[in-house]
C-alpha cells in the first residue's frame, strides 16, 4: 500500500478510471489518466485481482489530452473527463459501452446506431445536487471519497442555476445531507434543501429569487414560492415537484422521446406498458398514439406529477407501486413496453414479470451499461433480440452513459 509506481494505461473503463497492468498482470485502475500516457501513481488499494491507484503525475501524455476547464477537476469527483475533447468523450463512452455489453452481457454483432451528442456539453444541467463541507460550504464528493470539495466555480449547471448557487450562504446544519437547486422553463430557480430532520430550518430568500422546498422524512414543506417548477421538453410542459426525478439534460430527453416515438410501431389499438414512469415523461408523447397507456411508478411525489402532467388524456391508468409488486400479478396484454429503471436496472421480480407479459416490442432506456449488461443477457434468454442500440449523451464530462435498446420478442 502506497506503493509509488510507473505504468502505461490501456483503455479507459466504466467508472471515470484508466485501466493498465503492473508487473504482475494484474489490473490498475487509475482516475483521470488516458489511454497511451505512462503515468506515476501511488497505489491507495491493493487486492489480490486488481489496485487502484491515485494519479500523481503524467510522464508522457496521450495526444489526446486537453487543458480541462474548471480548476478543481481532479479533485472534485463530478467531472471525470474534461481532459478530454467533446468528440474524444463520444467515442470513449461508445466503446466502454460495447465493452459491458460484450463481457457483462456476452452480446455479439451489436446493432450499435451512433451516440447522440449533447448539444450543449457544458451548462446542461437543469438540476445540480450540491454536498456541504463542514464550514456549510457548497461542493461536491472527492471521487471515492466522503470528503466534500468546497468550490468556486462549475460548468455543469445552466445559466440560471448558475447565477445561483455561489450566492447561497449557510451556517453549517448537522441534519443537511444535500442541496439541490432545479431551474425551470422560465429559468426560475428551486432550491431543495434535502434533510434527515422532518421540521425545517429558517431560511431567508430575501435577497435570492427563487423558491425553497424542505423535503425531510415527512415529507415537503414549502419555504418559499412553489413546491414545483415546469419543464419544456418538445414544446409540452411537465410540472416537476421537489422530489421527483426528471431528466437533468431537457435537450436530451426530448432526443430520447423522439427515439422512442420513431422506433417503436405504436398503432392507434395499441396497449403500451411505461414502468418507472416518473412525472410522465414519456407517457405523455405515448398516450396520444394509443388506445391504453398503463403506467406504473412507484414514488409519490412523481405520481402525483403524472396525474398533473396526464389529466387531459382518458385512455390513461396510473399504478402507484413499485414493478416487482404490479407486474408478475397483473396481465395487460401490451404490445408496446418502454422501461426506464433506476440506475440498478430491473429487479428480478419485475424483469420475470415484464418477460410474462409477453409484448411484441420493449424499449430499455439504460443508465447504467453494467446492469443493462446484465438485464440484456436476461432478455435475449427471455426470448427477445436486439434491434438497435444508441447511447445518448446525457452526462458530458462525466463517465455516465445514458442509451436506448430496441427489442422484438422472435
Amino acid at each position: 500500500m502506497n506503493e509509488i509506481i510507473q505504468v502505461r494505461m490501456e483503455r479507459l473503463v466504466y467508472g471515470g478510471e484508466a485501466l493498465g497492468r503492473l508487473p504482475d498482470k494484474r489490473a490498475v485502475f487509475i482516475p483521470y489518466a488516458l489511454p497511451g500516457e505512462l503515468v506515476r501513481a501511488q497505489i491507495v488499494e491493493d487486492k489480490r485481482s486488481h489496485a487502484r491507484a491515485e494519479l500523481l503525475s503524467v510522464v508522457e501524455p496521450a495526444p489526446e489530452r486537453i487543458a480541462p476547464r474548471c480548476p478543481h477537476f481532479g479533485l472534485c469527483g463530478g467531472c471525470h473527463y474534461q481532459n478530454l475533447s467533446y468528440p474524444d468523450q463520444l467515442k470513449a463512452k461508445t466503446a466502454i459501452l460495447v465493452d459491458q455489453l460484450e463481457r457483462i452481457g456476452g452480446l455479439k454483432n451489436i446493432p450499435l446506431q451512433p451516440i447522440v451528442p449533447s448539444p450543449q456539453p457544458f451548462n446542461y444541467r437543469n438540476h445540480v445536487q450540491f454536498h456541504l463541507d463542514p464550514e456549510g460550504r457548497l461542493g461536491y464528493q472527492a471521487a471515492r471519497s466522503s470528503q466534500v470539495i468546497s468550490v468556486e466555480e462549475c460548468h455543469l449547471p445552466d445559466a440560471s442555476i448558475n447565477e445561483v448557487w455561489r450566492k447561497i450562504d449557510l451556517e453549517p446544519i448537522p441534519t443537511l445531507e444535500r442541496i439541490g437547486l432545479r431551474s425551470s422553463q422560465d429559468q426560475d430557480v428551486q432550491i431543495i434543501f434535502e434533510s434527515s430532520d422532518p421540521e425545517p430550518f429558517e431560511f431567508d430568500v430575501e435577497d435570492l429569487p427563487i423558491s425553497a422546498v424542505h423535503v425531510g422524512p415527512g415529507g415537503s414543506i414549502v419555504l418559499a414560492g412553489s413546491e414545483q417548477v415546469i419543464i419544456e421538453v418538445l414544446g409540452r410542459p411537465f410540472q416537476v415537484s421537489a422530489a421527483s426525478f426528471f431528466q437533468v439534460n431537457t435537450a436530451q430527453a426530448g432526443a430520447m422521446v423522439e427515439h422512442i416515438l420513431q422506433a417503436l410501431p405504436i398503432r392507434a389499438e395499441s396497449t403500451v406498458l411505461d414502468v418507472y414512469s416518473g412525472a410522465g415523461l414519456f407517457s405523455a408523447f405515448l398516450a396520444p398514439r394509443c388506445k391504453r397507456l398503463v403506467a406504473i411508478e412507484s414514488a409519490e411525489s412523481s405520481c402525483a406529477d403524472f396525474a398533473v402532467n396526464l389529466d387531459e388524456f382518458e385512455n390513461v391508468e396510473l399504478y402507484q407501486a413499485a414493478a416487482e409488486e404490479v407486474l408478475p400479478y397483473v396481465q395487460f396484454q401490451p404490445q408496446v413496453i418502454v422501461v426506464d429503471p433506476p440506475r440498478s436496472g430491473l429487479d428480478v421480480a419485475a424483469l420475470n414479470g415484464l418477460l410474462d407479459q409477453k409484448a411484441e416490442w420493449l424499449a430499455y432506456v439504460s443508465c447504467d451499461p453494467a446492469t443493462l449488461a446484465r438485464d440484456a443477457r436476461r432478455l435475449l434468454a427471455g426470448g427477445y433480440q436486439l434491434v438497435s442500440m444508441t447511447p445518448f449523451d446525457l452526462f458530458p464530462q462525466t463517465f455516465h452513459i445514458e442509451s436506448i435498446s430496441i427489442w422484438k420478442r422472435s
